[in-house]
């Protein structure tokens, strides 16, 4: 999709907005105003970056003409060291760019709560899903969001999750997060293997946009709400307590637990927050669906088969199989460095949203 109409069309709507603004009649709606504002801040970003990326492209070929000369030049040295950089802060800003001309998706700034969950493989199972919870702890915590249990529920044999739920808060985090849904894969030799052999295990994530009060409306009535003694790990405060609290709305039989804290409060809080998630999940599920029969459910059943990414660990790769994308990078990817991936899958994600809006144009 060429975007330099779209970038002339935003260019004069900014122009127009520069004078709603000036105008002092403005604020006599003051919901109006605010939202011309928050346009204005909008497009001036676009405005500035679509700059910049003209800027950064002319230096771009200057700096490629520069580094096509004799290679034994001390400028030519320099060129060619300068171009990677160049060609990384075009690509980063063209993925802001065509992001910033999409219409917003609704979610795209919520809070999120991430659900992982043992699929086959025993014990390996649930130790690579503590893996992974690891990675995006590590991960939220390099980009400077906030971290927050909500339940586990631990293996029985080596340290492992049969299911880990946690809330992740902060700027865009359903965003960043939300392509994570699915199978993930492991192939590894587990430590309990005495052969060396190479297992297979799975564990499925699910990524869900918190929900608000507003989002869903949850009647008292609809709620069976339980309370008794948290068991297994967590000290002698919460074993010796009636913290643990379970949660079962009527209408659509689902079920949450929440133990993790000392206050039955708290954990009633916990519990509602993760129902309200899961309630406006399968909400959004339902509507997608009447667009598109074939939608796969997000996590699938857990399968070996149904995998969206896989971890070689023999070979340090990462495959993502959704966009086709290969790292050798396993080791730093376990310590939370995924941004490669997040970012690939949302360039792809992009780009399928703006070839929809290139068709809807032409019709």
């Amino acid at each position: 999709m060429d975007l330099l109409p779209v970038i002339e069309a935003r260019h004069r709507r900014f122009a127009e907005l520069d004078a709603a603004i000036a105008d002092p009649a403005l604020f006599n709606d003051p919901a109006n105003a605010k939202a011309l504002l928050r346009e204005h801040v909008r497009l001036k970003e676009l405005v500035e970056n679509w700059a910049v990326l003209v800027s950064l492209k002319q230096q771009l070929k200057e700096t490629q003409a520069l580094a096509a000369q004799d290679p034994n030049e001390e400028l030519t040295q320099l060129a060619l060291e300068e171009l990677p950089s160049l060609r990384d802060q075009i690509s980063r800003l063209e993925l802001n760019i065509q992001r910033n001309i999409l219409p917003s998706e609704p979610n795209a700034d919520r809070d999120a709560i991430i659900e992982i969950r043992a699929g086959t493989g025993g014990d390996e199972a649930a130790i690579f899903a503590a893996d992974l919870h690891r990675m995006y702890c590590r991960y939220a915590e390099r980009v400077g969001l906030k971290i927050e249990p909500l339940e586990a529920s631990l293996s029985s044999g080596p340290a492992g999750f049969k299911e880990v739920i946690f809330r992740i808060s902060g700027e865009n985090v359903f965003r960043r997060f939300r392509f994570e849904s699915g199978v993930h894969r492991v192939q590894r030799v587990p430590a309990t293997e005495s052969q060396g052999r190479i297992h297979t295990s799975t564990a499925t994530v699910a990524v869900l946009p918190e929900a608000e009060e507003v989002d869903i409306e949850i009647r008292p009535e609809d709620l069976r709400i339980e309370v008794c003694r948290a068991g297994g790990p967590g000290g002698q405060g919460v074993n010796t307590t009636d913290s643990a609290v379970q949660i079962l709305h009527i209408p659509t039989g689902k079920i949450v637990r929440c133990q993790d804290g000392r206050s039955q409060q708290k954990n009633k809080e916990k519990a509602l927050n993760i129902l309200r998630a899961r309630l406006l999940e399968e909400r959004q599920r339902e509507e997608a669906e009447k667009y598109s029969a074939h939608r796969r459910s997000q996590i699938g059943g857990g399968g070996r088969e149904e995998k969206m990414r896989t971890y070689n660990f023999p070979q340090n790769r990462v495959t993502d199989h959704r966009i086709g994308l290969t790292l050798y990078n396993l080791d730093r990817v376990m310590e939370g460095e995924i941004e490669p991936l997040i970012e690939a899958l949302e360039a792809a994600h992009i780009k399928e949203r703006l070839a929809e809006l290139a068709i809807t144009r032409d019709q």
